[in-house]
């Protein structure tokens, strides 16, 4: 038998959580062909000895709609084994937008997911408006990796309502029209429908994005409609109800039934407190609680703590400041002459210790704990405060800040984390049957986050040195659980007729590197990128996408329909 591509001597975890073993990998065009031990040549050849060879990682939550337009190798998630991902969460898509109207689609991205709307003008060729019409131009991009994508309510509101969408309820009219566009986008291959109610996404002049005028009828009045049609996912950014217990016994009451009344699976991320808190629990039961009425309903679990990636070249939790406002607007070469010059110093360090900073929403930049902020040695921790690390240089915590700036030439990268503090809960969140660890946020909150590599920091952190999962346990939770979750069952396990999404790597060095910054949006706007390293290949659909972390040429991605997708 001739192979178009044969993996040798790789050990196999294949996603199933079952056992290791030794064998080889022979693919013919985009399907593993067999697996065991080949004896004849492939046209081209992966040596794995040493490697482990298992699926391509999927990670189920991103916001990659706008990045496809201008970047067909999808960085940074490429670079971390990951081969499939799910766009248009919580509630934002590019798709439906009528001509002449695109800035409602691009109000409700631009600060709620940190999108410039200059870059979006600059690298999106809007060729289409209905949902469908968009897949079809994401079939006409060229793509490293493979993409699925849910239609987003904000968009679905301003394509009915227009304006209105950011200041009324819908009336029955503007219903009928999203129910019809939703209906379409269903059959053109969406793999459902997303929708966001926290007041941390909000427009760039203060008011909410357009998911959150609806009111919870037009939500679920949208969710029937997939119930009805037979498929589709729900997902959502909550409610925020806080701590009241009537609250929140009436938010998770109505996201029980409607799971238990449409039988439409419904996902959001669940995550611990800053602080030790039982939020996590409530949530949880909900899992459970739902499932035993016959209900559909996962959790998202993230594999660290959300952290807002601090740096001068960057953001800085100073940047709100009146008296820092101008003085950040300075090419950086200017900003470091400047920090140098004792009076400046002087000004600037008294205003971080004293000033007075605005409200923050989502990844924002906030005002600074400085027992909280974290100072990034190295891509994976532990890793001292900024308190601890200024109490050993015998300064304030914000000359260590600066300090470390300096003498780094703004290469320092810092650390806030605003959710997620809790680690062991975390770990518990990752370890729930009924929770799939992915929320890398991929495509949005550019200049903030950077978490396209929780997967690479699943397997180096969480079960290289800590041992908390075998190897097994971890790469079933970045393959199996989350192709299971999201119906591609093409993907996500080794076995023979499947699709080739591969991805080999040393398990003794495999891991994240440190951050770096970019300046490669469209009209040369700032983003956080990260690679890894200990990953030897990645295989998208039977071609070699990467090798020894570099692109091969290949762009062999294709886009990943629901299952009502009309041929």
């Amino acid at each position: 038998m001739t192979y178009d591509l044969v993996i040798r001597n790789g050990v196999i975890v294949d996603g199933s959580g079952l056992p290791r073993y030794r064998g080889d990998v022979g693919v013919i065009g985009d399907r593993i062909a067999k697996i065991g031990r080949i004896t004849d040549r492939g046209t081209e050849e992966i040596d794995a000895e040493d490697h482990v060879v298992s699926p391509g990682f999927i990670d189920g939550h991103t916001h990659m709609d706008a990045q496809i337009n201008w970047d067909p190798l999808g960085t940074s998630s490429c670079w971390h084994g990951v081969t499939s991902v799910v766009m248009g969460n919580c509630g934002f898509t590019l798709a439906p937008s009528r001509a002449g109207a695109r800035e409602l689609v691009v109000r409700s991205l631009e600060r709620a997911e940190d999108i410039s709307a200059a870059a979006m003008d600059a690298g999106i060729d809007w060729t289409w408006e209905t949902y469908p019409e968009y897949l079809g131009a994401l079939d006409r991009l060229p793509k490293g990796i493979n993409y699925g994508g849910y239609v987003g309510h904000s968009a679905l509101r301003t394509w009915a309502m227009g304006e209105r969408a950011y200041s009324e309820e819908a009336g029955d009219d503007d219903m009928a029209v999203m129910e019809h566009e939703l209906r379409s986008s269903l059959r053109a291959g969406a793999l459902g429908f997303t929708t966001s109610r926290t007041f941390n996404h909000q427009t760039s002049d203060d008011r909410p994005v357009a998911s959150r005028l609806a009111t919870w009828e037009e939500v679920a009045t949208l969710v029937r409609i997939m119930g009805d049609e037979g498929g589709g996912i729900f997902e959502l950014a909550g409610e925020d109800v806080g701590r009241d217990p009537d609250k929140r016994a009436d938010y998770f009451g109505r996201l029980e039934d409607l799971a238990v009344e449409t039988g439409c699976p419904i996902t959001f991320g669940v995550g611990s407190g800053r602080f030790p808190k039982d939020e996590h629990q409530v949530l949880l039961d909900l899992l459970d609680r739902t499932a035993e009425r016959g209900g559909r309903m996962f959790g998202q679990a993230h594999a660290r703590e959300f952290n807002v990636v601090l740096s001068f070249q960057t953001n800085t939790p100073f940047d709100g400041l009146a008296e820092w406002k101008d003085f950040r607007s300075w090419p950086l070469d200017e900003q470091l002459r400047a920090l140098r010059d004792p009076s400046m110093r002087e000004k600037l360090i008294d205003a971080a210790e004293h000033g007075s900073w605005t409200k923050s929403v989502g990844a924002e930049a906030r005002k600074p704990d400085y027992d909280w902020i974290r100072v990034m040695h190295g891509p994976m921790p532990p890793y001292k405060s900024v308190a601890e690390v200024a109490a050993e240089r015998g300064v304030s915590p914000a000359e260590c800040m600066i300090d470390l700036a300096l003498e780094s030439d703004f290469e320092q990268f810092f650390l806030q984390p605003f959710a997620n503090g809790d680690l062991d809960v975390v770990l518990e969140i990752m370890k729930h049957p009924r929770t799939v660890t992915t929320f890398s946020d991929s495509g949005a909150h550019v200049s903030q986050l950077m978490d396209s590599s929780i997967q690479t920091h699943v397997l180096g952190h969480w079960t290289r040195e800590l041992g908390a999962f075998t190897l097994e346990e971890a790469v079933r939770s970045l393959t199996l659980e989350p192709s299971t979750a999201w119906g591609f069952h093409d993907r996500g396990l080794l076995r023979e007729g499947l699709k080739a999404d591969i991805c080999v790597f040393d398990p003794g060095t495999v891991g994240p590197d440190m951050p770096a910054v970019a300046h490669d949006l469209p009209g040369g706007a700032v983003r956080l990128t990260q690679k890894s390293v200990g990953i030897k290949a990645t295989v998208v659909n039977g071609s070699p996408l990467t090798l020894d972390g570099e692109h091969t040429g290949n762009l062999p991605g294709q886009v990943l329909r629901g299952p009502l997708a009309v041929s």
